[in-house]
């Protein structure tokens, strides 16, 4: 079992498991949009394309959740990850989306980025699903920043700030 730290991410791994019903992944029928409304604004849902004939796989955004693309400032929805502004971002998730096709695990980290000028930390949880119960061809992907919890979530504390420079400090 992954030691996720966020409630929601919790909960969307549990109904990813529920959904599984002894298969080693869900199907994106399985999924009801309804049983997910607890995270719906946090998920990413990714198409994968190419990957079934041996080549390495693109991935275009089905859904990019409503609080996601507020906080981010872009949309993703319908578009190719080759699109995603950030380049830094566009190569983690592809080496982070490739790693859960390659292994069918899914995978789990807590990462830090950069956005608006600010450090901010986030957990993420990336989980295969597929049409047929063997090739992975979508993936559901929960995020959640480490301020999204009242009061702040202690097991995922926000980056220290930069110490101050004063102008002596440069010369």
């Amino acid at each position: 079992m992954l030691t996720i730290t966020a409630p929601k991410l919790r909960q969307l791994y549990a109904y990813w498991a529920e959904k599984r019903a002894g298969r080693p992944y869900p199907m994106r029928a399985d999924l009801d949009p309804i049983g997910l409304r607890f995270i719906l604004g946090n998920l990413i849902l990714v198409d994968v394309i190419g990957a079934l004939g041996g080549g390495e796989p693109r991935f275009r955004i089905r859904l990019h959740g409503t609080n996601l693309a507020a906080r981010h400032g872009y949309e993703l929805t319908g578009k190719m990850l080759d699109e995603l502004p950030v380049g830094e971002q566009r190569d983690l998730a592809r080496q982070s989306f490739s790693q859960v096709v390659a292994t069918g695990a899914p995978l789990h980290a807590h990462r830090d980025r950069v956005l608006d000028g600010r450090n901010q930390r986030y957990e993420t949880i990336i989980l295969p699903l597929s049409s047929d119960g063997a090739a992975i061809d979508m993936l559901l992907v929960g995020l959640i920043h480490s301020d999204e919890y009242p009061g702040g979530n202690p097991a995922i504390p926000p980056l220290p700030r930069p110490a101050a420079v004063s102008k002596a400090d440069l010369l």
